[in-house]
């Protein structure tokens, strides 16, 4: 099931990019409990010349150069009023971009009301944009799969399949083929941008494996350090099934199946384990195939073309009529 996230707190926030968002807790370290609910960035421009209709107070609100150009244009009590309203609307936190000191109303109400002020030496633009990619992934639907995913050459395929089948046992080879380990046995699904999906693994497991039989394995010291990835796209959804006299497979490729994870379809291919069968081998290709169409280059379709056009290229012979002697007369 998808799950939403309702809210994040400043705490996690500052936590989780203070190295990547070049963070610092000024004041109100006692707010920090706060609670970020919209995955956006906000300057609250107008909202310092105390309109507040459609404030998004939801949201981290960010002063940049502008904003405290204007707040030393106007009054202390008119920034204490400012401030005071900003608080009562709910919101999270303030952060002061360029290493910008907060002014005397700004630096009381904080303290106050235990609001939290965040700065950084970024330029305005830079922060936002990259804060706003922060905040969008923490605010993406997710969801889980019980399902290891690999990345085969720039392609993310997740291996679906019922426990037993051998999605671990397919995985552990293609990785001694040279390929990545993004997550086994349980993959973690978010949903970025509302156009693309990624995958990931739990921090605990994050570069171990189970193998029937062996037990757990540390992928990272086996087979090095590029055996192992933090997270992928996910293009191909393979699923691993046990084949049975009746099944019918796939022969040509032209039919295209999806598999729908988050509102989003996904190529989806269905494989047959069966004695004798290479599935590793076999899902590389597939993932290779994938890599092919995304770049426009169908082979099934290609052939197909091919076939079409050669049968209309032979015409067809015109059966000869069998031409009879005339019948001698008797002498």
């Amino acid at each position: 099931m998808p799950k939403a996230i309702n809210g994040i707190t400043v705490a996690h926030f500052v936590e989780t990019y203070r190295d990547k968002l070049n963070l610092e807790v000024v004041t109100g370290e006692a707010g920090l409990h706060r609670l970020i609910k919209e995955g956006s960035i906000n300057r609250p421009a107008l909202a310092l010349t105390g309109f507040f209709k459609y404030f998004a107070n939801k949201r981290i609100q960010v002063l940049g150069a502008a904003e405290m150009t204007y707040l030393k244009s106007v009054s202390q009590r008119q920034q204490i009023e400012i401030f005071n309203e900003m608080v009562d609307r709910g919101i999270p936190c303030l952060v002061l971009t360029r290493n910008f000191n907060p002014t005397h109303p700004l630096l009381v109400i904080a303290q106050e009301r235990k609001l939290p002020i965040l700065r950084t030496p970024m330029i305005t633009m830079n922060w936002v944009n990259l804060a706003t990619v922060c905040v969008d992934h923490e605010f993406a639907p997710t969801a889980t799969e019980h399902a290891t995913t690999l990345d085969i050459k720039g392609i993310g395929v997740m291996l679906r399949g019922s426990s037993g089948v051998g999605k671990s046992e397919c995985a552990l080879a293609l990785i001694e083929r040279g390929h990545s380990l993004v997550a086994d046995d349980l993959t973690v699904i978010s949903l970025v941008d509302g156009r693309e999906l990624n995958a990931n693994s739990r921090p605990l497991n994050r570069g171990y494996m189970e193998c029937r039989g062996i037990g757990i394995i540390n992928i990272a010291e086996m087979f090095g350090v590029k055996s192992v990835r933090l997270d992928k796209r996910i293009d191909l959804v393979i699923s691993l099934c046990e084949w049975t006299p009746d099944v019918v497979e796939e022969r040509t490729g032209l039919e295209e199946y999806y598999y729908e994870i988050l509102g989003l379809k996904v190529p989806h291919i269905e494989l047959y384990v069966r004695p004798g069968r290479d599935m590793a081998r076999l899902v590389e290709v597939a993932a290779l195939t994938q890599a092919l169409k995304k770049m426009g280059h169908d082979p099934a379709k290609e052939f197909n073309d091919r076939l079409i056009a050669y049968m209309s290229q032979m015409q067809p012979e015109v059966p000869r009529k069998t031409r009879l002697a005339p019948d001698r007369e008797e002498s």
